[in-house]
């Protein structure tokens, strides 16, 4: 199942897509509440969301009506690994590390998919990287890596852009990572039944149709159970928290000659199950 966010003119609304149609969640389930995507998976509804797919009483709209939103406007928490990829961290120079690295983005960074993404001010070396993230389904504490999966509620694109000369200004990261936009995110948040496993998640960069980056969540250094664990210990995670797990080699900045984002280029970044994210620069 594929859930959305989605605006028909009347305001966001939580939904699934059915057959090339947004349909809206909360009135499939037969309920009046218009709560947002978030509170859908907090309250443990998607199974009974699934049950009602085939149903046609719900308001539905044809994709081409409807403005796509990032999948969940108003997580909890945002939360970025850095150099886990073996590739990407072979490609900087760096061994791989103990821990897992990890900054935040907060809400203002969250972009839908076709957003039109404006370069910031303050930077002149912005860069794109391709991820995967998975959406938290319920709350965890200290979970353990064997049970670490079952609290996942799905997984979708996101584009880590970073401006890398505020990124390396500071000993840490957050300066070049936290611009308006900086996290176009979706289009769909893909339950794991269709998401496929964790570890052989697929995924491309085109920049302007040239391919950057092509690689597999089974490059990852930690895991997607590892980095659950291993975040449920540092804090609480709750449902509707995004995890974007890293990027792999390939990103403009270690480049020859570099390459950075100029107003004009088109992202793409496409998963054969994650569906097609795609950012316009301005």
């Amino acid at each position: 199942m594929r859930l959305v966010t989605y605006d028909a003119g009347d305001g966001e609304r939580a939904g699934m897509l059915v057959d090339g149609r947004a349909v809206d969640a909360w009135a499939a389930l037969g309920e009046p509440h218009r709560g947002s995507l978030r509170e859908l998976i907090a309250h443990g509804r998607i199974d009974d969301l699934r049950a009602r797919i085939g149903d046609t009483g719900a308001p539905s709209h044809p994709l081409s009506a409807v403005r796509l939103l990032p999948p969940i406007p108003d997580p909890d928490k945002i939360v970025c690994i850095g150099l886990n990829y073996r590739s990407h961290a072979a490609e900087a120079g760096i061994d791989p590390p103990d821990h897992p690295t990890f900054f935040a983005k907060f809400r203002n960074a969250l972009a839908p998919p076709d957003a039109t993404v404006p370069l910031p001010a303050a930077s002149e070396k912005v860069d794109y990287e391709a991820e995967v993230a998975f959406v938290m389904g319920r709350r965890c504490k200290d979970v353990d890596p064997d049970q670490a999966l079952d609290a996942i509620a799905g997984y979708m694109l996101l584009n880590d852009l970073s401006a890398r000369d505020l990124q390396f200004a500071t000993p840490q990261w957050m300066p070049g990572k936290v611009f308006d936009g900086s996290a176009p995110c979706g289009p769909a948040i893909v339950t794991p039944d269709e998401a496929g496993a964790p570890d052989s998640i697929s995924f491309t960069l085109d920049l302007n149709g040239e391919r950057m980056q092509d690689a597999s969540t089974s490059d990852l250094i930690f895991s997607v159970a590892e980095l659950v664990a291993r975040l449920s210990r540092w804090m609480t995670l709750e449902p509707g928290d995004i995890v974007s797990t890293g990027t792999p080699s390939g990103v403009g900045s270690v480049r020859d000659p570099r390459v950075w984002l100029k107003p004009g280029d088109e992202i793409v970044i496409s998963s054969p199950t994650l569906g097609e994210l795609r950012t316009l620069i301005a």
